[in-house]
This record gives structure tokens, sequence and C-alpha cells, in this order.
């Protein structure tokens, strides 16, 4: 059956299928983690390596998926990687130790990592350039989606079930998807195996170097950043590595993994500037707002996850809409409406405080997944409309792999901050405490007071009351981190507004050539 005989439908159902489903395993073992830590009787610091060994791994193919794609031929490779994500997610679920937990996960990432990239190119192949739009509406439900979904899911299958369930029921869906894309993708004449000479040294390179730096973001606020010597040694091995890489690949590489040329179109190069800050602001965002609801607000794991639950189902609501007038009005428009809605949403959150009530969490977040609604399918778009079929492949593993990259960028910047804030307000409120000030005075009194009706003996009750207004500031000080941190994830996405104006309409088809 040829390709031009399936419905679009049909081919955006297949690739779509393995793509969710990897997505939500990046974050699905993150509240399992504690659960996975007790039955493999592992500390806290190694069980994360079963999130950072799949980030890592997947990180390092993401690149490679367009020459990878080349080099075996996309449908083979795509098969490829479904079976291998399907069936390392099978040993993950029966993994006997963490050792064997952590290797598994490798190899889960190694299969996954190529699925973002061939999806995208696939759909931008299939759906005329004119609906382009409504194609990464579909790709950016899978990418919105997948995040939030994750995490609820993974609470419900490890509190219900075990948390061997969170990689067994990727087999069932794994199976289905190697089955549809057997029968319903077909590779176009350009994406058939090549005869290639491997560019090895790129290759390690990028391994190595992209390897490096996802270990430093995951670790490196854990190990205090530079004063760690493995986060140091790691930094330069990166730095050292990546540089290396652009090097080999734009002056020896006779066929390079990544064709770095592709950055010579403005649109393109602008695109994926806008796309690593608009998700260094959403990950920074959502990783932010569940640790102040749980640490400061008193939520649980379930309250946490209906505050972002709402926000990933604006983001459904406003991404077929989306998709709907990038094609009618000029896309510029609404990926400017787009940015200023989502910093406009993180400077709500900036404004939070200890007596924000659930409606007040809920709104900024809502208004967030609108905004990123409006801003992924006007961005993809005119970001991938100059590109030509036959470079597609290598132009959706740039993306994805900036995308992902300025998601772990976010999180450890947010992360930092917080910690790095919290102490300068703790010290510059502590700075005021003084037991001659009339205030302080009256503030003890009130808290003893409060003590002894509590019960506490007179003796202890002053002491009990201090420690009481010190427990209020430490949260005083926690919340004004955060209130920085959402300040500036809101001034770095108002800051990247003016880049827009660099970028082309992409609106309608390609000229001829560009087929």
């Amino acid at each position: 059956m040829s390709e031009g005989k399936i419905s679009k439908w049909i081919i955006a159902l297949t690739v779509m299928l393995p793509t969710l489903i990897e997505i939500i395993d990046t974050s699905v073992v993150n509240v399992s983690l504690d659960h996975i830590r007790g039955s493999l009787s592992a500390g806290i610091d190694e069980s994360t390596w079963t999130i950072t060994s799949y980030l890592v791994s997947n990180a390092i193919i993401i690149p490679m998926t367009g020459w990878l794609s080349r080099l075996f031929g996309r449908k083979s490779y795509l098969i490829f990687s479904i079976v291998l994500f399907t069936a390392s997610s099978f040993l993950c679920g029966m993994s006997w130790n963490l050792q064997s937990l952590i290797v598994f996960r490798i190899l889960q990432g190694i299969g996954g990592g190529a699925m973002q990239p061939i999806s995208q190119a696939i759909l931008l192949e299939t759906f005329p350039r004119k609906q382009h739009g409504m194609a990464m509406a579909l790709f950016g439900v899978g990418i919105m989606f997948g995040p939030i979904i994750g995490p609820l899911l993974g609470g419900w299958i490890t509190d219900n079930w075990s948390w061997h369930w969170i990689f067994f029921i990727n087999i069932p869906i794994g199976v289905v998807s190697i089955l549809m894309v057997i029968f319903f993708i077909e590779n176009p004449h350009y994406m058939q195996r090549m005869k290639m000479k491997i560019d090895y040294w790129g290759l390690a390179f990028l391994s190595v170097g992209l390897g490096s730096l996802q270990i430093v973001l995951d670790k490196g606020q854990r190990e205090d950043w530079f004063s760690s010597g493995s986060i140091t040694v790691l930094s330069l091995v990166a730095g050292i590595s990546l540089i290396l890489f652009l090097i080999v690949e734009h002056f020896f590489a006779e066929h390079p993994i990544m064709n770095l040329k592709t950055f010579k179109n403005v649109s393109f190069s602008t695109g994926n500037m806008v796309m690593f800050f608009a998700f260094f602001n959403l990950f920074g965002s959502i990783v932010l707002l569940p640790i102040y609801l749980q640490t400061l607000m008193g939520y649980n794991a379930t309250l946490a996850g209906m505050v972002l639950g709402p926000g990933g189902v604006a983001t459904l609501i406003a991404m077929p809409v989306a998709g709907r007038l990038v094609t009618k009005t000029n896309p510029r428009f609404l990926l400017g409406f787009g940015i200023l809605v989502a910093a406009y949403s993180t400077h709500l959150m900036s404004q939070f405080n200890l007596l924000a009530d659930f409606a007040t969490i809920i709104w900024p977040r809502l208004v967030l997944g609108i905004g990123m609604g409006f801003l992924f399918i006007p961005l993809t778009t005119m970001t991938m409309s100059s590109i030509s079929r036959e470079d597609m492949g290598n132009a959706t593993s740039i993306y994805n792999l900036l995308r992902n990259l300025g998601g772990s960028f976010g999180v450890a910047f947010v992360t930092t901050m917080i910690a790095r804030r919290a102490q300068v307000h703790q010290t510059y409120l502590a700075g005021h405490l003084s037991q001659f000030d009339r205030g302080m005075q009256i503030a003890l009194h009130q808290s003893s007071s409060a003590m002894q009706q509590a019960g506490l003996a007179s003796a202890v009750s002053g002491q009990a009351g201090a420690g009481a207004i010190y427990g209020r500031l430490i949260r005083e000080a926690s919340m004004m981190s955060f209130n920085d941190a959402f300040g500036l994830l809101s001034i770095f996405m108002f800051c990247i507004l003016p880049l827009v104006f660099l970028m082309k309409k992409g609106r309608g088809e390609a000229p001829a050539g560009m087929h």
C-alpha cells in the first residue's frame, strides 16, 4: 500500500502513538522513585540515575536521528526504535536490582530518542504545507500532554498496581505501534537506506558532549555545581567535546551526523532560539509549581497534579485553534501573542504568596497553557516552512534537541535559583529580627502565649514561640525565592519577543523547488 493512498490522519496516529508513550516515559518514573528505591534497596541519589540515564541516552540519540534514518532507512530505523523501546520497557519492569534497571533505561532512551524527530518529519511531509499548522497541533498535543499526564499516570499505576507496571503498560501499545508502522508508513525516495561513510569522530564527540552536559544539568544543583569536582570535570568534558564536534562536522565530516549548514536559514536558527527559551520557561514553571504547592502550601501530590492538569487541557484546546488560524493570519502575530501570554502567566506566578487560594494558583497555569498552545504551532510552522523535505529529518532532529535542552536548562536554572535566593532572603530577613525591636517583642509574646494555650509549659513556651517565628521566616524566604525565579522566567520570555520579527511568515504552500 503506497503512502499516498493512506489517509494522512492514519499516518498521524501511527507516528504519534509511540511518540506519546516515549514522552510520557521521560516523566512517569519521577513519582515512583520512592517505591523503586524501597523495592531495589537503593539510596536517594542512586535511584535518580533511573531518570538521568534515560535523559542522557535520549539526548544523545535525538540529534543523530536524521543521520541514522539515512544510514538504515527511515522506516527500518523507526521499527527498530519502537522494538527496542518496547523490549527494554519489558526488561525495565523485570529488573532485579538498580544496576539492571539503569542499563535497561539507557536502552529505553536509545530506542525512544528517535521517535519525536521522525514523527515530526513524517507529519510535515505527509500534510501539505498549508496544513502544517494542523500537523504541528497534533504533534504538539503529544509534546505538551506527555509531561503532564506522565506523573499523574505514574502515581496512579504505582499506587494501585506496582512500579513495574509503569513499564509493562508500554508493551501492548508498542506492539500495536510496530504493526501500524509496518502497514502504514513508507519511505520516500530520499529516506531509503544510503551507503555512507560513518562519522566515527562526530559520533564519539556528540555522545560524550551531550551525555556529559545532561548529567551536569541533572545533577548540578544537588552537588552544588562547580564546588563539586565531578561536575567541573564533566562541564569541561562537555564543552570541549561539543566544540570538537562542531569543528569535525563543519570542516571534516563527509556525511555529518548533523548538517549545521541548516542554521544558515535565518527563520530556522531564530525559531530554534525561541523554542529553547519557550521550553526553558515551560519546564521551569511546571517544575516550580508542584514544589511550591507541596513544600509551602501543604498540597499533596494529587492536588498538585490537579493544578497542572487544567493547564494541559488549555493547551490541548488552544493548539487546534492556533493550527487553523496559522493559515488565515500572519503567524508572527500568533507567535507574538503566545510569547506575551506565556510571559504574563509566569509574571502572575511571581505574585504568589503563602495565602494564595486554589483559584489564584490555577489561573496562571491555565494562562500558560493557552500561551504555549498559541506559541508552539506558529513557531514550528515558520521554523520549518522553508526547509526542504530532503533536509526535514536533520532539521527536526536539531529542533527537538534544542527543545529538550531548553527544558533541561530551565529545570536546572529554577532549582538553583530557589536554593540560592532562599539563602539570600533568609539572611536578609534574619538580620531584621532583634529582641530590641518592638514588633518582634509583641510577636514573641503572642507566639509564646499561643504555645502555652496549646499545652506547653511556660518554661519552654518562649523558646518554642521563637522557633515558630523563625520557621515562618524560612517559609517567607522560600516564598520570595519562588517569586524571584518566576519573575526571571517572565523576563526571559519577554526578551525573546523581538526575535519574532526575524522570522519569515511561512504561510501557505512552499515554492515547487522546495518539494
